[in-house]
């Protein structure tokens, strides 16, 4: 299989890359940042690809890369996202608009380049979209965030429903507080850390490998009759209610 997986450079995109190769899938590595993407693909003789998920050129320009590198592309893992934290009352219209474009439209975008080629090719084909516990909940001084992972969750339902007659399937993994660099800052508080894990059963963090290797199943042939669905990968943080 060849997978696509955006936000490669780092965290939770780069232990999807490395969960992919392992398995023995070919991998493109797509991330804004050109050096981070190289980085990744270098580690798992994957193509790496600088591309913003924003710009509907650059998403185009990336799957065609894919294609022309490995005649394919059997699935997407869309795990490029961005968060602002902050009091609804101070967020302004510029970062709200920037963490919808890149979590909500940055999706899609790459999401339906992806489905294009393989309505085309007539094969079907695996879309995983990575949402949050907060599509589901929200916390304090995330409205930002938490509006988009729920717009993340409702874009991967829909979604779903308009391919399954291609037989490409498409769901949401839910990750809760997990060790990226994108959540450095809130776990590196010591206060903010005990606040995010005291609603977490399993009480640690989840590492990105692990929510990798749930990717990597959605991601593949034994996921075949999963579709539209949504998986919390959180430690228990939703079963609390």
């Amino acid at each position: 299989m060849t997978g696509l997986v955006t936000g490669a450079g780092s965290g939770i995109g780069a232990a999807t890359a490395r969960v992919l190769a392992a398995r023995g899938d070919r991998v493109v590595c797509v991330d804004r940042d050109e050096a981070a993407a190289r980085e990744t693909a270098t580690a798992v003789d994957g193509l790496p690809v600088a591309a913003d998920v924003t710009d509907p050129a650059a998403v185009e320009a990336a799957v065609a890369a894919a294609v022309e590198a490995f005649g394919r592309l059997d699935a997407v893992a869309c795990c490029a996202g961005v968060e602002v934290n902050g009091a609804a009352e101070h967020l302004d219209a510029r970062a709200m608009e920037r963490v919808l474009a890149v979590n909500v439209t940055g999706s899609f975008l790459v999401a339906a380049a992806a489905a294009r080629h393989m309505i085309a090719r007539g094969e079907g084909g695996r879309v995983v979209l990575v949402g949050s516990a907060n599509s589901m909940v929200a916390l304090p001084g995330q409205a930002a965030y938490a509006a988009s992972k729920g717009g993340v969750l409702m874009l991967g339902r829909a979604l779903a429903v308009d391919w399954a007659p291609h037989d490409i399937t498409v769901n949401v993994v839910g990750p809760g507080v997990t060790d990226t660099p994108m959540s450095a800052g809130s776990l590196g508080d010591p206060e903010r850390r005990a606040r995010l894990l005291d609603g977490v059963p399993l009480g640690r963090p989840a590492r990105p490998a692990e929510i990798a290797e749930v990717i990597a199943f959605l991601a593949s042939p034994a996921a075949s009759y999963v579709t539209g669905a949504f998986l919390p990968v959180d430690g228990g943080w939703l079963a609390r209610g």
